[in-house]
């Protein structure tokens, strides 16, 4: 079939190639096409070979799909806008399958099965075009999604963006003052005070959450505790206790490890960091993706080496 994998393609396009119906439910039934609207689908690949499209992937290709049947002056945001500048996000997020997007006016707002319609003031420093669509600003979708998600939800894309520069905190904060009358301004507002772009994954910039929540000391982010002639970063450090704090997500040791990385060399050498951060009196605390469902355990242990005598 013609097409790279999360391209969208349109039924008709199909029939006129010569697929028939029968045909395309076949594709769909096998896993080689998925359905992101009606008489679009997404080019997955034989599903032996990509059994997981992804949801960023199915909500991109979403958005194309709609894209084209959008009225002038309708541009892609929140969510949506998020997915298409590559932002992170803590998935899997809702709504997957209906196009997040903004008109400039002031009334009109609807939903559909595949479509959120906002009506909100836009201004022209807002609307960028990025692969040929028309989708809010960085720093304005940031904002967006804070006035929509949940803190933690909407913490993981702003953090990032700060991180890759993609956006600053002074664009962040011209987009809070646009919206000082808009409902959910106030939660945009904290999100934007406690973003930070010293937190270098959705797992760091969830523990920094939930590191708050549970009323600990604010830690150092990505601080570098020098021994002699060795130098070790590490994610989160409170000084005067001499704690460090380590998320373990699954960049250090699993898929998503540079190419010819070995997962066990990595583990392995890890040890030998947080031995070699021991000896010289430190305590280390850490945890994973799961304690972060429930990080009460986890806030004990750091409670304990901070108050230690």
């Amino acid at each position: 079939m013609d097409g790279g994998i999360g391209d969208v393609v349109e039924r008709t396009t199909l029939l006129a190639r010569g697929y028939t119906d029968k045909e395309l439910r076949g594709l769909r039934r096998d896993g080689v096409l998925s359905s992101v609207r009606p008489g679009a689908y997404i080019h997955v690949g034989p599903s032996k070979e990509d059994p997981d499209v992804g949801s960023a992937l199915r909500h991109r290709a979403t958005v194309l799909a709609a894209a084209r049947r959008l009225a002038p002056g309708s541009v892609i945001s929140h969510l949506s806008a998020a997915v298409v500048h590559d932002l992170p996000l803590w998935l899997p997020f809702a709504p997957a399958d209906r196009v997040q997007v903004t008109r400039d006016r002031r009334t009109g707002a609807r939903r559909s099965p595949y479509l959120d319609l906002h009506s909100a003031a836009l201004h022209p420093d807002e609307v960028i075009g990025v692969d040929g669509l028309l989708v809010t600003s960085v720093a304005r979708t940031v904002v967006d999604l804070g006035r929509s998600l949940t803190l933690e939800r909407a913490l993981v894309p702003a953090d990032a963006a700060l991180r890759n520069r993609r956006t600053t905190p002074d664009e962040l904060a011209l987009a809070i003052a646009r919206g000082a009358h808009r409902p959910g301004n106030a939660a945009a507002r904290r999100l934007v005070a406690f973003a930070d772009g010293r937190a270098e994954s959705p797992g760091e910039s969830r523990s920094r959450l939930a590191i708050a929540r549970a009323g600990l000391p604010d830690p150092e982010l990505q601080h570098e505790v020098r021994s002699g002639d060795r130098t070790w970063r590490v994610d989160f450090w409170w000084d005067r206790a001499g704690v460090v704090g380590e998320f373990d997500g699954r960049v250090k040791y699993g898929r998503l490890l540079a190419p010819g990385a070995d997962p066990g060399e990595a583990v392995f050498a890890e040890k030998v960091r947080e031995d070699a951060l021991r000896a010289i009196g430190l305590s280390v605390v850490r945890w994973t993706w799961a304690d972060l469902s429930d990080f009460a355990p986890v806030a004990a242990r750091l409670r304990r080496a901070l108050t230690r005598p």
